[in-house]
Order: structure tokens, then sequence, then C-alpha cells
């Protein structure tokens, strides 16, 4: 059984989406601990009722992004850990993590990258700039990370037609919808099949990853 870690720095709706499709049977994996960058996220105590173990890691408590990471993987080293799963971690993946977990590191994006994705593009900010933009369709991508801002090989994407949405808070309503549907789809494709990385796109049931 794949083991997971899930990062999250709210309420985790997608992490909740996620727990239960695998209590359900339809995502092969265990999740064994939850990494939170804030306190009082409610992915914490979803977690805790879950009887999921949960640590709280702050990027600030550390001198350099090499040294969150070192926390970072004695965590993951401790709990076995075999993916990363993000699911509204809003903190960097520092890169000793990201060459440890090269290729299982996995991230939702509330947009079609890579239109609406880099630094500072997260959440209602997404939105915002998609409904100002004028644009009829928005969706969902999730992808590998790398260690660049939503820059890692594509899993899936699905649009949403926003055409008839009056606001970004509409838009993000319709788009997590789809999120929920999409994120343990992908999961469930990764872990249950070979795949490979050909020009930055997951290309599932192929081997000979680069």
């Amino acid at each position: 059984m794949t083991r997971i870690a899930v990062f999250a720095s709210g309420r985790g709706s997608n992490f909740q989406s996620i727990y239960h499709q695998i209590k359900a049977g339809y995502i092969p994996a265990r999740v064994v601990v939850l990494i939170s960058n804030k306190e009082q996220a409610g992915a914490l105590t979803f977690a805790r009722e879950q009887g999921i173990p949960a640590e709280v890691v702050q990027p600030e408590a550390f001198p350099n992004p090499e040294e969150f990471g070192k926390k970072l993987l004695e965590i993951l080293q401790h709990h076995r850990v075999d993916w990363i799963v993000l699911a509204g971690y809003l903190k960097k993946i520092p890169d000793n993590v990201v060459e440890a977990y090269a290729n299982r590191i996995v991230n939702i994006h509330p947009a079609l990258l890579p239109a609406f994705g880099g630094k500072g593009m997260y959440g209602m900010r997404v939105h915002q700039a998609v409904f100002a933009s004028g644009a009829k369709v928005s969706g969902v991508t999730v992808h590998l990370v790398n260690t660049e801002y939503d820059a890692g090989p594509i899993v899936l994407q699905k649009c949403v037609d926003i055409s008839d949405c009056p606001s970004p808070e509409a838009i993000a309503e319709k788009v997590l919808a789809i999120e929920h549907q999409l994120y343990p789809q992908a999961l469930k494709l990764l872990l249950e099949n070979p795949f490979s990385i050909a020009n930055n796109r997951v290309m599932i049931g192929t081997l000979n990853n680069d």
C-alpha cells in the first residue's frame, strides 16, 4: 500500500476528498501523516479526528530552505512516505525535498496551466485573475512538482465553463467541485500505472521516466 503524506495550509477540502476516496477503496493508498505550515489549519483538525499523525512545520523557523527541507525529510522518512500530495499547501517545496521525491510529489492548481500560474497565484487570487481576464473557460490542472512554481509535468486537466459566473467566488465554487473529482482520479492513475514524462506531460501507461 502506497504511503502518502498530505501537505495542506487551510481547511483541506481536497485532503478530505482524497481521504474519503481512499477509505472507499478507490485510491490504493494510506495517508500516514499530514503536514501544515499553519497551526490553525482546518486540515490538522480533520487529520487528528481520523487518527492521522499531524505536524506543523513553519519555514520561517529555519535559517534557509535547505534546513526547512531537512526537517520535512526527517518527518517523511520517519513515516516511510512514498508520495507527497499537496492539497492547498501555500509554501514552496524545498529543492532537496523535490530531489528526494522526484516525480512523486503531486499538486492541484485551480486553473488551466500554464495560464494563471506561477509565484503568488493561488486560491482566490487565481479566480480573480481569471475573472478579470474575461475568460469564458477555466479549469483544473493536476501536475507533478518540480523546483519551479506550477511548472511540473501535467497529469490531468479538465475545463470548466465559467461563462455564466458573475464573480470570482462563483468561479471558485465551480472549479472546486471539479477539483474534488479530478484529484482522486489523477492519484489513482499515478499509483496504479507506470508512467513516463515527455514534453512536460505525464504519459500514463508507459515506462522509462526521464
